[in-house]
């Protein structure tokens, strides 16, 4: 047993243990999360602005198949790119001021763990692109439409619904697993330098399982903050972004029992 001049990161391990929370979480975590950007208004928008650039320029200068997984690809790597989000609201839930500069670092808290969890993200992106593009290219061998031509093509062809159907399909499995073992994970290796990739990961996924409706629904309200950021030229990024990664800092804070 660890006494308590036992440096942090040098204590054993406890499995951390997970919360029951109800379906009225989700709607909390955002009133929080609208709480943490007024009180950090130049740090939160600051992460919203890179990151809704970023989501423009990606969409701009990747068109085709590759556009399109892009897009449809950047739920799956928001968990690490919101990282310094999740700092912003551990600085206010410490009573420490959220500073932007010190959270552009955040990472070093766990570097090893944090870094091994990134690559895990960008090969699921890079798997993600290669299904993407197959999938376009059996369906679309002379390119992806427009938004126009496909609209027409979804009133006079059933093959379109089909693309929609496997598409989503696809997209929903990958988005599952990837929401599975990173709804929680990152912010708690953020917030525990002990804690490794596999064991965060397990703990998001324990989550998911026992509170499977109120994550669901957290999952839908991240998909439709980011949806209608893209819909509003990506202007809406700016705001969506900053409540959804201050929102999983809430999450994981009330599903996983403080260490």
């Amino acid at each position: 047993m660890s006494d308590d001049t036992t440096p942090r990161d040098e204590q054993p391990f406890v499995w951390p243990q997970v919360r029951a929370i109800g379906m009225d979480a989700p709607r909390r975590w955002l009133r929080k999360a609208f709480a943490d950007l007024r009180a950090a208004p130049a740090a939160s928008l600051f992460y919203g602005g890179c990151l809704a650039l970023m989501g423009f320029l990606l969409t701009r200068y990747y068109a085709g198949a590759v556009g399109l997984a892009f897009t449809t690809g950047f739920l799956l790597v928001g968990p690490f790119l919101v990282i310094g989000l999740y700092d912003v609201s551990r600085r206010r839930e410490r009573g420490e001021p959220p500073r932007l500069a010190p959270t552009l670092t955040a990472w070093r808290a766990n570097a090893p763990a944090i870094g091994f969890y990134a690559l895990i993200l960008t090969l699921s992106l890079a798997v993600w692109i290669r299904v993407s593009v197959v999938m376009v290219a059996l369906f679309f061998p002379d390119g992806v439409p427009s938004a126009a031509d496909f609209a027409a093509q979804l009133a006079r062809s059933p093959e379109a619904w089909l693309f929609v159907l496997a598409y989503a399909a696809a997209g929903s499995g990958l988005a599952l697993l990837v929401f599975a073992t990173s709804a929680v994970s990152l912010p708690m290796l953020l917030d525990r330098q002990n804690m490794d990739v596999i064991s965060a990961m397990i703990v998001s996924f324990n989550v998911l399982r026992r509170n499977f409706a109120p994550m669901m629904l957290w999952a839908a309200m991240i998909v439709a903050l980011t949806a209608l950021g893209f819909a509003t030229w990506h202007l809406g990024l700016v705001l969506a972004l900053p409540l959804i990664g201050h929102g999983a800092w809430h999450a994981y804070r009330e599903a996983v029992a403080p260490a």
